[in-house]
């Protein structure tokens, strides 16, 4: 077992929450920490409640095998290689001096609404400012308004919320000078649960599927690129986080981790959002400023990517980024709200 995934979806599925506790307790009896957490969050995260115990706690530590790297592992480390220099050579320079935490947590809040509306937009939701303001604030309300409750959209708007908290806490714990690639690893599981527990508590998503990582083979629509096999992302996606941990350029990061991310492709909804949360939490690890792709730019921004995906050709998407971070270190404006 390389994550948790694959059981959680059987667990939710059953709602199987003390079998949960139980496994928990084992994986963590077997030094599995990360696997044991996945389970108890996510079980919770769907409203179940977990009560943890080892049924391995008077008995020798059972054995836990690890299975050999995939050939995946090594087509990432070839491509992370081939990428690095048109990055380098593509991406403004990573700026330098003391960034003040409070100051930049407060510049990503107040790009909020304009990020939110556009992120959302480009997966085809339609949202307003008012929709986002509504959940922002702690106006949307369930169970007391049917409409709340049964619109796509308004749950949308309300994970993007939620998982923002969770972006905010990971991009301090960067500032302050954890590693990136750590806390993206660690605090992936959690962005992608917030952006997705709104739908299943009121039942628009199977609580199965907050499992986590997909089971199945994906396709993306209008794309040539085919993403790699449900079993391949679990040996895949580890190694992307192992290069962001061992990256020194900052600028490798930001474009890495955001195209490697959607070119795995890990989750079955949720991908674009997740990769741009990726990408941010990068680049507040090289002191750029948070940047917001707008809706407008979608064509060329999917084509940049697209051309990353199928023809290995990494600097269109990488010139792409590094234009808007150069709008944000002049200091213009997000991109308005038609």
């Amino acid at each position: 077992m390389r994550d948790a995934s694959s059981l959680l979806h059987r667990l939710l599925a059953g709602g199987h929450s003390t079998i949960a506790g139980r496994l928990a307790g084992a994986f963590r009896n077997c030094g599995r920490e990360r696997i044991g957490d996945d389970i108890v969050k996510t079980m919770t995260a769907a409203g179940y409640e977990i009560r943890e115990s080892d049924p391995f706690a008077d008995q020798l530590r059972p054995f836990c095998s690890v299975r050999e790297a995939s050939p995946y592992v090594h087509r990432i480390r070839l491509l992370w290689q081939k990428m690095r220099t048109p990055i380098l050579e593509s991406f403004p320079q990573p700026q330098g001096g003391q960034r003040s935490v409070p100051t930049y947590l407060k510049q990503v809040n107040e790009a909020y609404i304009s990020d939110a509306y556009h992120s959302l937009s480009i997966e085809g939701y339609r949202v307003t400012p008012e929709l986002i303001e509504k959940v922002r604030t702690g106006a949307w309300n369930p169970d007391a308004d049917p409409d709340d409750r049964e619109q796509r959209n308004a749950m949308a708007a309300r994970g993007y919320w939620q998982a923002h908290q969770a972006i905010l806490d990971s991009v301090r714990k960067v500032l302050q000078g954890e590693n990136a690639g750590d806390v993206a690893d660690r605090d992936h599981g959690a962005w992608y649960r917030e952006l997705f527990a709104p739908s299943v508590a009121v039942r628009l998503l199977k609580p199965a599927d907050l499992a986590g990582y997909r089971n199945v083979q994906v396709h993306i629509r209008n794309s040539m690129h085919v993403p790699m096999n449900a079993d391949a992302v679990r040996d895949a996606l580890p190694v992307l986080f192992d290069l962001l941990r061992e990256e020194q350029e900052p600028a490798v990061r930001v474009v890495l981790g955001h195209f490697l991310f959607v070119y795995i492709h890990p989750y079955m909804d949720g991908n674009g959002r997740m990769g741009r949360f990726l990408l941010n939490v990068m680049l507040a690890s090289g002191g750029y400023p948070w940047i917001v792709i707008p809706v407008s730019e979608r064509t060329a921004y999917l084509s940049a990517l697209e051309q990353a995906s199928v023809e290995e050709e990494i600097a269109p998407f990488a010139r792409f980024l590094g234009g808007l971070v150069e709008k944000g270190l002049r200091g213009e404006p997000y991109p308005a709200i038609p």
